[in-house]
């Protein structure tokens, strides 16, 4: 199903259902498709999903950075009015969201992340992807997931043409840099808001031993495996996915 995309101000989004706000944060390449399922699902059990598409081909290069997205999220929040909210990211999400909570932790009520950066970054791999290599790039993006048949021809033709634009080139290597930067092990021990860890067991992006750190430093965490899954759980096992955030969700009275 597709939503219609709301557009006030600055800020560009999707809002489905009514209850306890549950924002998703996407990643670096992920459209705001990718939570179709995690937007279906919720938004008929009492939660308000709200999907912002994130400022990272618009912001200045300057202002290219993890932090300025997690304050580009807290100024959303603020103009939502909500006290409170559950954030979800993925990917570079995780990280915006994992940060946010830091740096805003009255605000979050509980925070969810999976494939998440913070820790460890190998999300170039073996090198950034060749500009006009197209099957190079179609290699990089099936070895996101588990079974490469999810990086579906328009998933590929996005990140081809991402990659072979200069100015969102410059941008992506800017915010994967800040990212590597912007390394948490050191926060995340003060970080007391509930989280729910839900992993692919073959992320090949974030490894599963990444999953494991995350768990080991956050003091309030949950860590769940789903099988046979890469770097983006909620696409390849949305059932899976919903099923276990649900009952955690159920489990914390959140």
């Amino acid at each position: 199903m597709v939503h219609e995309l709301k557009k006030e101000g600055k800020f560009t989004y999707i809002e489905v259902g009514e209850g306890t706000p549950l924002i998703v944060l996407h990643g670096l390449m992920g459209g705001l498709s990718n939570f179709t399922g995690v937007t279906e699902y919720f938004s008929k059990r009492g939660y308000k999903v709200l999907i912002p598409e994130l400022p990272i081909y618009s912001m200045s290069l300057i202002k290219t950075t993890v932090k300025s997205f997690a304050k580009f999220l807290e100024s959303f929040i603020e103009y939502k009015k909500f006290d409170q909210v559950i954030l979800l990211g993925n990917s570079l999400g995780g990280h915006i969201g994992l940060l946010h909570t830091k740096l805003f932790p009255e605000k979050v009520k509980a925070l969810v992340i999976t494939g998440s950066s913070g820790l460890y970054e190998s999300a170039m791999g073996d090198g950034y992807p060749k500009r006009g290599d197209y099957e190079f790039i179609k290699k990089k993006s099936e070895d996101v997931f588990y079974d490469p048949k999810i990086a579906t021809k328009e998933i590929v033709d996005e990140v081809y043409a991402t990659v072979n634009d200069r100015s969102k080139l410059v941008k992506t290597l800017a915010i994967a840099k800040s990212a590597i930067r912007h390394n948490m092990a050191k926060d995340l021990p003060q970080m007391v808001t509930p989280t729910c860890i839900i992993w692919g067991r073959n992320d090949s992006v974030t490894p599963p031993n990444v999953a494991e750190e995350f768990h080991k430093l956050l003091p309030d965490s949950n860590l769940f495996w789903i099988d046979k899954c890469g770097h983006a759980p909620m696409m390849e096992h949305p059932d899976e996915f919903n099923r276990i955030l649900k009952e955690w969700l159920d489990s914390r009275n959140i």
